[in-house]
């Protein structure tokens, strides 16, 4: 008589929440996950869950000294200088949870939220192939648009980045500081979809989709300034709360105290997104603007997801 198959032993998956410390949505899924595991569905993979940033959650802050969304670049973790808050939690997590730590781990899903009308969406720190065969798995199965944030000499160091194959999921609007019960569950739904892509990409059975629909990141924009740098125009109410919605050329984007209005100058059409993020304004970001494209997946692509989801590939 045949021996029976031996079932597939796959490697944990670390879900990260609270690398922001005002964003509560991740460390409350995290604590309703450890209390009930079943709450991420019969496809799950085993996970482990941290929080990323306890010392800003403890403070309900987004950081304490420098964005750890923004740490992940060779420069911080191996400048021996620099011993911030954030640094130093970066350099910790890589040591004991990443792909050659204590406890190593190949594939990452970082938890976030947005005030910005976003919905739920994965954003990708860049165009590795892991990342965009997971990613497309995920639109495949439920739709979830997706944002590559690239190209942006001021925007680096996505915790993602540190992972062979990590995507973050965003979910909004909801204000800074609160669970909002509908948005917890829409992260949770979301979470569910990843996880069940990255189990049917290890054991075979998921299909490589030929294409995906993406939004690379082009650039930032700032609200318009005065000499002194304070803002004297706000978001156009023809752009408020529309993110992912195309514009084009002469498109309205800020309106000024007296009425003037500020048009996209531009000569192709383009996505706003992150609209009125209230983290942004510090960085002088308004909105983001993206450029949508049609991506090929590559069936190898899959392939790579699946060496990483497997013990002793």
């Amino acid at each position: 008589m045949p021996n029976a198959p031996c079932p597939l032993q796959l490697r944990p998956v670390l879900i990260i929440g609270g690398t922001h410390g005002n964003e509560r949505t991740g460390p409350w899924i995290i604590g309703r996950c450890k209390a009930d595991p079943l709450l991420l569905g019969p496809a799950a993979p085993p996970v482990d869950h941290v929080i990323g940033n306890p010392a800003a959650v403890a403070r309900n802050r987004r950081y304490l000294e420098r964005d750890l969304n923004r740490c992940f670049t060779p420069e911080l973790l191996e400048d021996p200088t620099d011993s911030s808050v954030e640094v130093r939690r970066a350099r910790t997590l890589l040591e004991r949870l990443g792909p050659a730590g204590a406890e190593p781990h190949q594939l990452v899903i970082d938890l976030h939220t947005t005030t910005a009308s976003m919905g739920a969406c994965l954003v990708l720190g860049g165009r590795r192939p892991t990342d965009l065969a997971l990613a497309a798995c995920a639109q495949q199965q439920c739709g979830l648009p997706i944002y590559i944030y690239e190209s942006d000499p001021c925007e680096t160091g996505f915790l993602v980045n540190g992972w062979p194959c990590a995507v973050t999921i965003e979910v909004g609007p909801v204000a800074q500081g609160i669970v909002d019960p509908l948005v917890a569950e829409q992260t949770l739904e979301t979470l569910r979809v990843v996880l069940a892509c990255a189990t049917s990409i290890a054991n075979g059975s998921r299909k490589a989709p030929e294409r995906v629909l993406v939004h690379g990141h082009i650039t930032g924009l700032d609200l318009p300034k005065d000499a002194q740098g304070n803002p004297i125009a706000s978001i156009h109410p023809e752009r408020a709360r529309r993110d992912w919605q195309a514009i084009g050329p002469g498109a309205p984007l800020f309106l000024g105290a007296d009425d003037v209005v500020y048009r996209y100058s531009g000569a192709e059409v383009v996505y706003p997104v992150f609209i009125n993020e209230a983290a942004y304004g510090e960085k002088g970001i308004a909105m983001n603007l993206a450029r949508r494209e049609t991506l090929t997946i590559q069936p190898e692509w899959l392939d790579a997801v699946r060496k990483l989801m497997l013990q002793g590939a």
